[in-house]
């Protein structure tokens, strides 16, 4: 999980990494902003679209890995302990196709 702060005009993003190419990055997430939304709406058990996006390298200014910072925990940490779902399975479910059909044996 990461955190990509974006420039012109200034957004956060919170995702998975899907590609990092010299043209730019592509990431499954959601805006930051929508954090607690999502917690909400995982928690009520609602189906959610998570984005896939793709910004140009021009636009990044950081990424960041979703790491806690001493006894803060990560926003990865925080979603798995109030949802009891791992994001990055939440994520990846929405960003490969027929990801579903392919764990079933």
């Amino acid at each position: 999980m990461v955190v990509v702060t974006l420039g012109n005009p200034r957004e956060k993003f919170w995702g998975v990494i899907l590609s990092l190419t010299p043209e730019g990055l592509s990431l499954c997430g959601i805006e930051l902003a929508s954090f607690e939304d999502l917690v909400s709406i995982v928690k009520e058990g609602d189906l959610f679209t998570a984005s896939v996006v793709f910004f140009p390298m021009h636009r990044l200014e950081r990424v960041e890995l979703d790491l806690p910072d001493g006894a803060i925990p990560s926003l990865g940490q925080r979603f798995a302990s109030r949802t009891g779902v791992e994001p990055v399975e939440i994520f990846l479910r929405h960003s490969v196709p027929n990801a579903q059909a392919e764990s079933q044996p």
